[in-house]
């Protein structure tokens, strides 16, 4: 007698989130009623972030484009397109409605395939010879941080003017991609943008490179003269990245570029005219060094007209998964492999501190992706992190029942809470006390509170 298999409700949602596409239930109001695991990776955004929502809410913050809901609803037949998501994913996406007996929509599976990895997978099959890839600039920023995304609301603002601006931040935050954004929705979009790293050109270089030479200027000179980095930037933006470390004596011919958009390339006694914008950047403490006679204090100021700070990486912990799978998707394609990233090592990256912030994390998916085996485990990771996160097992190997139950805990209270932003919301959401409500609000959601 063939024994009777029964698979419980619980099962076949830990067996939808193996599933390698992504799946996406909506109801006949267009709620989200379900999304597998794979949300993550095609947007960036926990399971608990996305359920309760509705669809237009995700999609007019650009998660992805074109929307394929409201042909489904116009024709009550199944819908495929191609997609395009904010993390550079490229998606083959189906849509099927569930009738009712009115025949009116009550549900509509979504399924969505990485167009990325089928097009790789097919192409390893067929030993078909790889096309170079080559990378666009960022163009656009990859965030899912409300602090982040305050800014970016900033630099919509302030893009159009020709304001000088101070980006400030730590190493490694975005500075430089912040700067071509910037570049990319002002009015000089169509000009030159270039970077000049004040820190990796020795003093006496970086003034030729900066304002150019005459002919026989210094020995070694070209004789017919050069033009410089400032002349080429005309009508356009010039980056100045690590202004901190610019010399004092130079310090005083960026200034006057800045007041008179003119200068006096050297060697010659005529000087040139140009019209740039200046964007600057640094990890420093500006003002201490103005303090310090280090830094001149009307060049600081002149500066600092506009002044922008990028928060560190630990302080914006909802895009590490975005800027994961943003890496990941970059590395696959560059490497042509289809590696995947799993559950446990998510976490693990989630909870580090990420003191080289994101370019630590991208260069550490390169390594993963070039090191790693199909699916990235969190035992592939440098020691140095594996050391750290070491202290919250219970986040990064749930393997008791106490460990799922907390896991499970923290994601209906952190669910709850975006969607009833009070401790009573949360109390009569879960059908619990208040008290406790206040005590899974402080202990689970503290990043979240902090965002209001």
């Amino acid at each position: 007698m063939e024994k009777k298999v029964e698979i419980t409700l619980e099962s076949i949602l830990r067996i939808l989130d193996y599933s390698s596409d992504e799946i996406y239930v909506l109801d006949g109001e267009r709620q989200i009623v379900y999304v597998n695991r794979n949300c993550e990776k095609h947007y960036g955004l926990k399971q608990d972030e996305i359920l309760g929502k509705y669809n237009n809410d995700l999609y007019e913050k650009g998660y992805w484009k074109p929307s394929i809901v409201p042909e489904v609803f116009e024709r009550k037949e199944p819908v495929h397109l191609k997609q395009q998501t904010y993390i550079g994913a490229e998606l083959l996406t189906s849509a099927i409605p569930i009738l009712n007996d009115e025949q009116e929509i009550e549900f509509v599976v979504i399924t969505s395939t990485e167009l990325n990895s089928f097009k790789r997978l097919i192409e390893k099959k067929n030993t078909e010879e790889e096309i170079a890839h080559q990378d666009e600039p960022h163009s656009k920023f990859i965030t899912n941080s409300r602090k982040v995304g305050n800014i970016i609301d900033f630099c919509n603002k302030v893009a159009p003017t020709d304001s000088t601006i101070l980006i400030q931040g730590e190493s490694g935050t975005g500075k430089g991609v912040l700067a071509y954004y910037l570049h990319q929705i002002s009015n000089r979009k169509d000009g030159p943008f270039l970077t000049v790293n004040c820190a990796a050109i020795p003093e006496d270089l970086l003034e030729s490179e900066l304002f150019g030479y005459s002919g026989g200027a210094f020995t070694g000179a070209n004789k017919t003269g050069k033009s410089g980095l400032l002349e080429a930037a005309n009508n356009g933006t010039i980056f100045l990245d690590e202004i901190g470390e610019l010399a004092l004596s130079l310090q005083a011919k960026v200034l006057q570029v800045i007041q008179d958009k003119r200068f006096i390339p050297i060697g010659s006694s005529e000087s040139k005219t140009v019209d740039i914008r200046i964007i600057a950047a640094t990890n420093q403490n500006l003002l201490e060094m103005v303090e310090n006679k280090s830094f001149r204090e009307d060049l600081f100021y002149r500066l600092n007209v506009i002044d922008i700070h990028m928060p560190p990486l630990r302080e914006r912990k909802e895009d590490i998964i975005p800027l994961t799978y943003s890496f990941l998707n970059k590395f696959n394609e560059k490497y042509n492999t289809n590696k995947v990233v799993s559950p446990g090592c998510l976490d693990a990256l989630y909870y580090y501190s990420w003191p080289g912030n994101i370019r630590q994390l991208e260069n550490l998916i390169e390594r993963l992706v070039i090191i790693g085996g199909s699916v990235i485990q969190i035992d592939d990771l440098p020691q140095v992190i594996l050391e750290q996160v070491k202290e919250i097992p219970q986040l990064v190997h749930p393997n008791s029942l106490d460990d799922a139950l907390e896991n499970a805990a923290r994601m209906l209270v952190r669910r709850s809470y975006r969607n009833n932003p009070s401790s009573r919301g949360v109390a009569k959401d879960l059908d619990i006390s208040q008290s406790r409500a206040s005590r899974l609000i402080r202990e689970h959601c503290q990043d979240i509170v902090q965002e209001k």
